[in-house]
């Protein structure tokens, strides 16, 4: 009796990603910067909540979130999102430049526009190109950057034109109007690919630690404190934003980015220090730097300094022959 064949192993399941669509925004842009995410399942969905309970129910493998603009500054929808759903880590971070082009219906052109749809924040950050090449223009406010663009296609919008990503160009039959119209050249928004709770991956010299810090109380010098925890190890922060806890007048947390990584000593330290200082830390992630800039520091905040340190207290306390 001859035997069946041996089964080729069954393939991998293709891993999943929400991102905040529909197709042709920001985030999906970032995405795209994720090597493993390519060939994945890219589910497009409304808004941040969804996108991290996809990740906390396990319908999804990792999302894509928008955490802070070089213009507009931290994401706040986000930033409450990552501070209230538990199980969650940063896994990446990504920089895309923030550039806007002008669409209309085929066939359109510049000379037809004199109604501009587009999201608040995006018109904002037109203004000046407006005025300078559509200044009898009006303005109707859009519900996101994609959908400005899809509501004329669809009929839904009066407008003649919208201010979209440039992505959408990829995905919808358009008419080009203008492109890079938007003011700041330097503008970037920082997005966040985030997972259930894992450990960090390994320290790369060039890293990031996000946290969510609470103060013990409302007290002179409570933030002074806070923030000593991370002068006197060396640590620098490149982000501090407050956010009201929501339970009473004058409660905040601060959302923290700091240079380094969670498995350096110093970054261990002061942690420590946090925890025994604030009654709620968050731990979101150390994980690369988009820049992938090294983290520099003072010869006198080295691992190794920390480590001697340690064994000199060690020492003291085994009352080891020579140390003083």
């Amino acid at each position: 009796m001859t035997s069946a064949p041996p089964q080729p192993p069954a393939p991998p399941a293709r891993r999943t990603y929400s991102y905040l669509g529909p197709a042709g925004t920001f985030t999906e842009a970032a995405l795209a910067q994720v090597p493993e995410a390519r060939g994945g399942v890219w589910k497009s969905v409304r808004n941040v909540a969804e996108a991290l309970e996809d990740v906390v129910e396990g319908r999804s493998d990792a999302a894509m979130i928008a955490i802070e603009n070089s213009v507009d500054g931290g994401v706040s929808t986000a930033q409450d999102a990552l501070a209230t759903m538990p199980g969650v880590r940063i896994v990446g971070e990504y920089l895309v430049p923030v550039r806007f082009v002008l669409v209309g219906r085929p066939g359109a052109t510049l000379d037809d526009v004199s109604l501009v749809a587009a999201h608040p924040v995006a018109y904002a950050q037109c203004l000046r190109w407006l005025g300078r090449a559509l200044p009898a223009h009006a303005h109707i406010p859009a519900a996101s950057n994609v959908a400005s663009a899809l509501e004329l296609l669809d009929g839904t919008s009066g407008a003649d034109a919208a201010i979209s990503p440039p992505g959408i160009l990829e995905h919808h039959d358009l008419e080009l109007l203008a492109e890079d119209i938007g003011d700041n050249p330097n503008a970037v928004t920082r997005f966040v690919l985030v997972a259930r709770t894992v450990a960090p991956q390994p320290p790369t010299g060039a890293d990031k630690t996000s946290l969510i810090v609470e103060l013990p109380d409302d007290h002179p010098g409570a933030l002074l404190e806070m923030l000593e925890q991370f002068a006197t190890r060396g640590i620098n922060l490149s982000l501090l934003a407050s956010r009201p806890i929501g339970d009473a007048l004058g409660r905040y947390r601060f959302v923290i980015d700091a240079d380094g990584h969670i498995q350096d000593e110093r970054m261990a330290d002061a942690l420590l220090g946090l925890r025994r200082f604030s009654p709620r830390v968050i731990f979101l992630g150390s994980y690369p730097r988009a820049d992938r800039a090294v983290v520099r520091y003072p010869e006198r905040y080295s691992d190794d300094i920390f480590v001697e340190a340690r064994d000199w207290l060690r020492g003291l306390i085994t009352g080891e022959p020579g140390v003083g």
